[in-house]
């Protein structure tokens, strides 16, 4: 496995095991012991993720995460830890590094910013990189429902346009939290959002794609 991907596994494995099965999360109705099975299937049943991306599969995909979940929550915590099987594409660095490295990221930040208590995290200046390069190419696809225009900035003044249209909103912050709010988790995003009024609070009304 990849750096940036193994160190993300690791931190949401340790995380979820610190805050036990039934912490809340960001993630709408999951708690960790949800969100710990969603991990586990998503990485271990092809059969059964389809349904994240294809609606038909839906229920399958329920079906599936619910037995997950009623498995003892240290054996899915191991499973998250010990990585997928050797035969999963997922085992191959290139295919782990692409597909995980955000998807440990925010599923960690869900576990944590759920807490009262959170605090931002200081991501090392690699690390903010890459969330930047990840999100410059999904932000068009994250954002596609967006009803008004949008533009991340980043506190450099690195840009890209996730939404073309008017009026436009800029929303500024680090790469790890524009990757939160691009991932529907506006409100729990450390970022400042100018703009019209009216666009403003369009833009919060509307639900990301997420994960």
């Amino acid at each position: 496995m990849s750096t940036h991907a193994k160190r993300e596994r690791l931190l949401l494995a340790d995380l979820l095991e610190a805050a036990g099965p039934d912490a809340l999360t960001l993630c709408d109705g999951w708690k960790t012991r949800d969100l710990a099975a969603h991990v586990v299937v998503r990485e271990r049943r092809p059969d059964a993720a389809a349904g994240i991306l294809i609606g038909p599969l839906r229920g399958r995909l329920e079906q599936v995460q619910a037995e997950y979940a009623s498995k003892p929550y240290d054996e899915l915590i191991q499973l998250i830890r010990t990585g997928p099987p050797r035969m999963s594409p997922y085992a191959i660095k290139q295919v782990d590094e692409g597909a995980n490295t955000v998807e440990f990221y925010v599923h960690a930040e869900d576990v944590r910013r759920a807490q009262p208590d959170w605090t931002p995290r200081e991501l090392d200046p690699v690390f903010a990189d890459a969330l930047w390069s990840r999100l410059e190419k999904a932000a068009r696809m994250l954002c596609r429902k967006v009803p008004v225009g949008l533009v991340l900035r980043r506190p450099n003044g690195q840009t890209t346009v996730a939404r073309r249209g008017t009026p436009v909103v800029t929303v500024t912050g680090e790469p790890g939290e524009l990757t939160m709010f691009a991932f529907g988790r506006q409100d729990a995003a450390r970022v400042d959002v100018e703009g019209d009024k009216d666009a403003v609070e369009r833009l919060h009304g509307t639900k990301q794609l997420g994960i």
